[in-house]
């Protein structure tokens, strides 16, 4: 792929990568939290929850790369107290995964829920009376379960990270060896002259990568659903 890709076109995809796995790595704790509560809590706010969850799906992403600019920039008051603490986010790679992550987690709560959703809640609840305590019957008995339906989610949330392009550019810019990201860097070369060609073996490795993920997410999908069959 190096003799095939630029070095600004291996560039793109290597961060892409690095932003699409942290992204991935970060919000795969909440998702599964947020997931659980979604499918088993009840609770004030409960409809509340699932509508900000949901709400990156249904927004520009502009807009939602536009509100964490406005909560997380060096001049935000959150933004100049993370920055004290030595984490920054805006115009930076670890601002790219941020609103990766950020545009991904619906995608990944819905597919966990859906895991959860299909698991019998008496094979919890038998393991509830012999005594064991919560965290051990999901550690015991939901997780294993839910397993594929966990990494489904967390390959449509890389995907979706190594894709997105809205949220990025406007919180953290197309900054060259930064931020630029490989969607961004497909912008980039088609304001260029001549830059056609580059642009085009990035989008067959956007197209490849998207498949790979789609695929993945698919037989994961079916795994479950034998799983759960059984």
């Amino acid at each position: 792929m190096t003799g095939w890709l630029g070095p600004q076109e291996w560039a793109a995809v290597a961060l892409s990568l690095k932003v699409a796995v942290w992204a991935t790595l970060l919000s795969l704790p909440p998702g599964i939290l947020v997931a659980m509560a979604l499918a088993r809590g009840r609770f004030w706010g409960r409809g509340v929850l699932n509508v900000l969850v949901h709400l990156p799906l249904v927004m520009p992403p502009v807009v939602v790369g536009y509100l964490l600019l406005l909560t997380l920039s060096p001049v935000a008051p959150l933004g100049q107290a993370l920055a004290s603490l030595g984490v920054v986010f805006a115009f930076r790679w670890t601002g790219a995964a941020l609103a990766a992550a950020v545009m991904g987690f619906p995608l990944m709560v819905r597919a966990i829920r859906l895991a959860i959703d299909a698991v019998d809640p008496r094979l919890e609840d038998a393991a509830a009376t012999l005594g064991a305590s919560r965290l051990r019957v999901f550690l015991t008995v939901t997780l294993p379960l839910i397993l594929p339906g966990v990494l489904a989610g967390a390959v449509l949330a890389f995907a979706k990270a190594m894709g997105e392009f809205g949220a990025t550019i406007t919180f953290v810019s197309n900054i060259p060896g930064e931020t630029r990201t490989l969607p961004s860097a497909i912008y980039a070369f088609l304001q260029q002259p001549g830059g056609d060609g580059a642009a085009l073996r990035l989008v067959i490795v956007s197209i490849v990568v998207a498949t790979v993920a789609l695929v993945a997410s698919e037989a994961l999908a079916r795994r479950m659903a034998r799983r759960v069959g059984s």
